[in-house]
């Protein structure tokens, strides 16, 4: 059985989301997707197997469930604190975009509906990539590593700023866990996916 993580941050005290948000966004979507994916997986093929193998194989509504269980344990540490990136990071992405927080919000307030914005690295090219998902969907269902997401469902932020999404991305973008997202990147580069196995197996063992 699949356990609801613990949220990385006091939901009293967080820059991005107020516990009024973190109480329906954490404790009823988060929470509800956690025990359908428990519920999906009895008597199938991946009753006894591992949080990623069903991230990386499952298809349909196990497949929802579980991409969105792991979408928001990331977006969760991605904003559990406000810290400074490295500089290897940072020299990446000077490397990689011409104006990383533009193109970052303009994918995350241009992308239609539900869903999320990534920030991704290739393990095939070396390059990072900013990517669009809607949905469920995650970057790791294409073989890329997430190092950094925004939720842009409508609930993620309706409670603390109604519609204004570009309120809340430019919050979110403010007060992002840099230190959190260069040790992804460390991983990234060094493990590849395997970065992502290991961080499910930290949280769901």
């Amino acid at each position: 059985m699949f356990e609801l993580r613990k949220l990385p941050f006091d939901a009293n005290h967080n820059a991005v989301v107020s516990a009024k948000t973190c109480e329906y966004h954490y404790g009823k979507h988060h929470a509800t997707y956690v025990a359908n994916l428990n519920n999906l997986i009895k008597d199938t093929k991946f009753a006894n197997a591992s949080f990623y193998e069903i991230l990386r194989n499952s298809e349909g509504g196990l497949y929802n469930n579980v991409a969105q269980v792991y979408n928001h344990d990331f977006y969760w540490d991605c904003i559990a604190k406000k810290s400074e990136m490295s500089s290897e990071l940072k020299a990446a992405i000077e490397a990689n975009f011409a104006n990383f927080k533009e193109e970052f919000l303009k994918a995350a307030t241009t992308l239609f509906g539900s869903g999320w914005a990534w920030l991704v690295f290739d393990p095939s090219s070396k390059k990072l990539e900013i990517v669009q998902t809607s949905n469920a969907k995650t970057p790791v269902s294409d073989g890329k590593v997430p190092l950094l997401v925004v939720d842009v469902w409508e609930h993620a932020y309706y409670i603390d700023n109604f519609n204004a999404r570009p309120k809340y991305l430019e919050t979110f973008y403010e007060n992002i866990n840099w230190e959190f997202v260069s040790q992804a990147y460390e991983w990234a580069q060094k493990e590849g996916l395997g970065s992502v196995e290991f961080y499910t197996k930290e949280l769901h063992k």
